[in-house]
């Protein structure tokens, strides 16, 4: 009997529960003991799934109750020149995906991109927020609580930032309805993604604003962060990084590389982006945005549940002196290049593409720059599928790569 087979009887007698395993053997050890009565109850096997590089002590702080992983096939894009603040030079991009002809579009329009000259990129705006909801008794405690906090907020950026050698508390915005008082606290956190940093730090100031005021905390998250979820304030005020990327291509390189024009382009952006966006009450004025960045999250380690937010970008597209600009603004990215999945072999290699792991110098650098190679990806996937349609080639590309 193996050491795994062991385990699982402990298990299946009720000796040990299922997530207790890790604490009587070592992580692969007890990831095995969870295959065999995963397999045992579900009649599955997880061959695959547990034939995994590398050791499973590694994703200790990036999972619990493992069984292996689920690997995801992951290719390059470009290079593509980057003219960022953060970022310069060529670069690959990585992207996980399983969306067939993915890699091939924003190939296309990094391919255009670069003839161009390489895309411009820049973070505009920087801050993890975390926002608590406080009861008071009435709208005149509202408005006392609201000008304590302004009063005071030097006293929470003390408390905030005592749980933390990194972050830095950068503003406080009280929000009133009716008697609940919501305060949205932003942080900048550096080359973390922050919001573990963010909630521990916030827990703290409540304590002060509970100790010196008469609210009193309901939820550490009141929602209007806003994580995970769409939301117009992150549209507004942004989270995380707020990063816009654009490039000017010449009209002979739109109608020779896309077989279209930039009047064509720019039309398709105004109908399809802005105004059927607009129609549809969508928070993300954009083609496909989304798809970037869940490939480039998933390829260097990001929290996936976050490209709700990532996907809250706008793009356009105008005709200058007879060329075709076209940028993406993304209002909510949010990325780190330490902590969480970043730390995961494969994930860490593909930071290692873009020459991003680890901590920036200056803190916050390489973060940045994993931001502005997000925003180039997206923009040359926005591109390419913009002249897909320009060109009416969208659906025989997909044909022809038997998507």
């Amino acid at each position: 009997m193996t050491d795994a087979e062991a385990l699982a009887d402990r298990v299946r007698d009720g000796d040990l529960r299922f997530h207790e395993l890790e604490e009587h053997a070592d992580a692969d050890t007890a990831t095995a003991a969870r295959r065999l009565l995963v397999e045992e109850q579900s009649g599955a096997s997880l061959d695959a799934v547990g034939d995994y590089g590398f050791p499973a002590e590694v994703a200790d702080n990036a999972i619990e109750n493992m069984v292996g992983a689920a690997q995801i096939p992951m290719g390059v894009v470009g290079p593509v020149t980057i003219d960022g603040a953060a970022v310069s030079g060529e670069k690959y991009l990585p992207l996980a995906t399983t969306e067939g002809a993915l890699l091939a579009s924003v190939n296309r329009g990094l391919s255009v991109v670069d003839t161009a000259g390489g895309a411009r990129a820049r973070v505009t705006k920087s801050g993890m927020t975390r926002g608590p909801v406080f009861r008071v008794a009435d709208i005149v405690e509202a408005e006392a609580l609201v000008s304590w906090v302004r009063d005071n907020e030097s006293a929470l950026k003390q408390a905030a930032e005592e749980t933390t050698s990194h972050g830095e508390l950068l503003d406080v915005t009280p929000y009133v309805v009716g008697n609940s008082v919501f305060l949205r606290f932003r942080y900048d956190t550096k080359d973390a993604m922050g919001m573990n940093m963010a909630t521990i730090a916030t827990q703290a100031a409540c304590d002060v604003v509970e100790e010196e005021t008469t609210a009193s905390l309901v939820a550490l998250s009141g929602n209007l962060c806003t994580d995970k979820k769409p939301a117009a304030i992150n549209a507004v005020e942004g989270r995380g990084r707020s990063v816009t990327a654009d490039v000017t291509i010449p009209r002979e390189t739109v109608e020779e590389k896309l077989h279209t024009t930039p009047e064509a382009i720019a039309e398709i952006n105004t109908r399809k982006n802005l105004v059927g966006s607009a129609k549809a009450g969508s928070l993300g004025f954009n083609a496909h945005v989304a798809n970037v960045v869940a490939a480039m999250f998933l390829a260097t380690g990001q929290d996936a549940a976050q490209v709700v937010e990532g996907s809250n970008a706008i793009t356009t597209a105008e005709v200058q002196d007879g060329d075709l600009y076209v940028s993406v603004s993304l209002a909510s990215l949010e990325v780190g290049t330490v902590g969480g999945g970043t730390k995961l072999p494969t994930q860490a290699e593909g930071l290692d593409v873009l020459g991003v792991r680890g901590g920036g110098d200056p803190a916050g650098a390489n973060a940045d720059a994993l931001a502005e190679a997000i925003a180039v990806g997206s923009l040359a996937g926005e591109l390419s599928l913009l002249a897909a349609l320009g060109s009416r080639h969208l659906s025989s590309a997909h044909e022809e790569l038997g998507r």
